[in-house]
């Protein structure tokens, strides 16, 4: 088969897809994957056909949707414009190629499909799809409320989205002969493939949906290049005396309060006969700090699977990929959300017991900060439960498994 992967947004979006894209072409199929330009060269070092996406802005994005709490202006903009692009780059590729495989963030990923009259499947990394119980994983109010019901929920999220994308959708199809779509959240799910790449004992799934839907698990991607320097460091600083290791990271994402969390952190680390690794990620956390035998900045990329294994805890932002890597590691999280899905992913680690109650970055305390670590470190219940997570995860083929159902629904 001709497969045509569509993927953008930060590391845990990427990442996935070229571990999916590798093994595609692993097993003789052809894969075209589409990708932001900040990930070329990651792109060639898999040695995978890729084209790279006109429109790109996905560092200003991520960073500005952080500072403007998701500022209704920045992503209109942004997100129209990146509509834009897709029927000019996407159409022409797919018509050489037998299928579609996009991350529900490309709205106009049906739509093209539809045009091109090739079958589409919308992945996933969270349960985006209108339901019943759980609520849209993208707002800060992941648990179900008597009032702002799940169902109320996905109707608020659904005006929003068509007010984000309609105008710019129905544009485009009626440039080319189509009709309008009335609910792009409907039109989405009811007319595409939907694939949850995410795992079903760390996430969860909603009996309400009507959609056709499946699930596999997270795509681990552990080919990824990485600083050996650094790595060797990191180690070296982890083994060099008994202290336990904590891991901090935002990852892709930015915070203006940030640095103050990591001084905090810091500071509860030398009090309590803590060490701190902070992994730096996009935005340069942790670079404000003064150099401590307690702490190292970890500048570099170092894949998560060589280094969550030997810390204590993790305290991260809730992505996706760094959710599901501390969870395989068997390791107790803390989540601070900042944006889009990490709310729901670090409520669900407070669901299943492995970590403590998600905080608000910019509102936290100190005294509240050291609380949550003292819990996070020192409470057996979450050890336990975060080793017995860790277990299945592990034991979870997430790569393998897309393939599998890309190959048995369209082989």
């Amino acid at each position: 088969m001709k497969l045509f992967l569509v993927t953008r947004g930060s590391q845990g979006d990427v990442y996935p897809y070229l571990a999916l894209a590798s093994e595609l072409k692993k097993r003789g199929h052809e894969v075209t994957l589409s990708l932001p330009q900040l990930f070329e060269n990651l792109a060639k070092s898999f040695q995978i056909r890729y084209v790279l996406q006109a429109c790109d802005d996905v560092r200003g994005m991520i960073g500005g949707a952080a500072e403007t709490n998701q500022k209704t202006s920045h992503l209109l903009k942004w997100v129209r414009r990146v509509m834009d692009k897709q029927f000019e780059e996407f159409i022409p590729v797919l018509n050489e190629h037998d299928i579609l495989i996009a991350a529900n963030t490309e709205f106009a990923a049906p739509s093209i499909a539809e045009y091109c009259k090739k079958p589409v499947i919308r992945t996933a990394f969270a349960p985006f799809l209108p339901g019943t119980l759980i609520p849209p994983p993208v707002m800060p109010w992941p648990k179900a409320n008597p009032v702002f019901t799940p169902r109320f929920l996905w109707k608020a999220l659904n005006t929003g989205t068509n007010f984000m994308v309609l105008h710019t959708l129905n544009k485009n199809r009626k440039q080319r002969g189509m009709p309008p779509v009335k609910n792009f959240g409907l039109h989405a799910a009811e007319t595409s493939a939907n694939f949850l790449m995410y795992s079903r004992y760390l996430g969860n799934t909603d009996p309400g949906w009507t959609y056709k839907w499946d699930i596999g698990g997270y795509c681990f991607n552990d080919a990824l290049p990485h600083d050996e320097d650094t790595f060797k460091q990191i180690m070296a600083f982890i083994r060099e005396n008994d202290k336990p290791a904590l891991f901090f990271t935002l990852g892709s994402c930015d915070a203006k309060d940030k640095d103050r969390i990591s001084e905090w952190l810091l500071d509860i680390c030398i009090r309590r006969g803590y060490k701190l690794v902070v992994g730096s990620g996009w935005f340069n956390t942790g670079s404000r700090l003064q150099n401590n035998p307690n702490v190292f900045i970890a500048d570099k990329p170092v894949r998560h699977s060589l280094i969550f294994p030997c810390c204590k805890a993790i305290i991260h932002h809730g992505g996706c990929g760094a959710t599901h890597s501390a969870a395989r590691a068997g390791k107790p999280q803390l989540v601070f959300p900042l944006i889009i899905d990490q709310h729901y992913w670090g409520n669900r680690v407070s669901e299943l017991g492995v970590g403590p109650e998600r905080a608000r970055i910019a509102r936290i305390s100190a005294k509240q900060l050291e609380d949550k670590v003292n819990d996070l470190v020192n409470n057996a219940s979450y050890q336990e439960k975060a080793a017995a997570l860790g277990k299945q995860i592990q034991s979870e083929q997430g790569v393998e498994d897309m393939c599998h159902y890309i190959e048995a629904t369209f082989g």
